[in-house]
């Protein structure tokens, strides 16, 4: 049984969740100790015993150590079951998160699955519903695989309470990922998400956006979307070039001006467009694992964080296989998978 200690690298709760992924998809256990013990609040947390037990029930795995701020844990898998599944992470913990812990195992399952998960949508520290849909599962579609998603209900801290439904439909293999380019800008355009606000709100943060990057009110989208169990906003700057679409998010938090939030989200977008790389450092990050499951695959990315290089130690430990990770320039960097 693998061994895994927790507080390798960046020693967060990706560790955990790569761990898990990889268990499932390749059918191996692991113990993994030491989780999350250099944060404040160390071992697992709601967010990271929802990721645990999705895991666990679409492998029909058994489990040690899985309770609330458990530092250890065992996990054996026994098989992937694709199906009908909800689950509800109980606070405003990340549902993107835990959909990408079992979505490389339901990719590859026998037959098709539904999910729906209960949590937070709209996360400061995760991908929001936003950028999974518009740029992550796209990129896996590329890949070969069939997966939608759908935003029924928007969460947001402190009650979360939000809703996505997502359907996968499998395939044999992923395919191998090539992506070096950034290709010509072919639409881009704002989408505003608020709830249970004045509604003045988002109308000051696109004035901020059509006054600095000039886009006309056909590039806008506001949605309105009242039935969240707190209030929240959302700026998502939606850029979609010739090879990949990326989203540049800036949340709204009480006492933010609702300028201040619309121009994070414009001064992100400025950053990006002067890299030459077309995948930023968070993508990056998660492009890892479903390339390491291809077996094959190249990226060039604006940066290389530390959560990016425990990742890759985290994948080698199950895979035997390496990232080399290259400086082409400043803000240019090359990631490839080697055996």
């Amino acid at each position: 049984m693998r061994v895994i200690d927790g507080s390798t690298g960046e020693g967060g709760g990706q560790v955990l969740r790569s761990a898990l992924a990889l268990s499932v998809c390749l059918n191996l256990p692991f113990r993994i100790i030491n989780i999350r013990i250099r944060r404040s609040r160390p071992g697992l947390q709601p967010q990271h015993l929802a990721a645990v037990n999705a895991a666990a029930a679409i492998s029909t795995a058994s489990l040690q150590g899985a309770e609330l701020h458990s530092t250890q844990l065992e996990f054996s898998p026994r098989r992937i079951t694709a199906g009908s599944y909800t689950f509800d992470i109980g606070t405003a913990g990340s549902t993107s998160l835990v959909l990408q812990t079992i979505l490389p195992a339901l990719i590859l399952a026998s037959s098709p699955s539904q999910l729906q998960i209960t949590g937070g949508t709209h996360n400061p520290m995760a991908p929001t519903y936003e950028y999974l849909h518009y740029t992550f599962l796209p990129i896996l579609m590329r890949m070969g695989a069939d997966v939608r998603s759908e935003l029924i209900r928007p969460g947001f801290y402190p009650r979360g309470g939000g809703q996505i439904a997502v359907s996968i439909h499998p395939v044999n293999r992923l395919e191998p990922l090539y992506l070096s380019q950034r290709g010509q800008i072919v639409h881009q355009y704002a989408r505003i998400l608020s709830s249970r606000l004045p509604r003045h709100i988002a109308g000051r943060e696109w004035q901020v956006i059509h006054q600095q990057l000039h886009y006309p009110e056909s590039q806008r989208e506001l949605v309105f979307a009242d039935n969240a169990l707190s209030p929240g906003n959302a700026v998502n700057l939606i850029l979609q070039t010739s090879h990949l679409t990326e989203v540049f998010t800036a949340l709204g938090k009480p006492g933010l001006p609702a300028e201040q939030v619309a121009q994070s989200a414009v001064d992100d977008l400025r950053r990006y467009l002067d890299t030459p790389a077309p995948v930023d450092a968070y993508l990056a990050d998660q492009l890892l694992l479903p390339i390491a499951l291809a077996g094959e695959g190249r990226f060039r990315t604006t940066a290389v964080t530390s959560h990016t290089r425990t990742n890759m130690a985290i994948i080698t430990r199950f895979t035997h296989k390496r990232f080399v990770v290259r400086e082409l320039a400043p803000d240019d960097w090359e990631i490839r998978l080697t055996s």
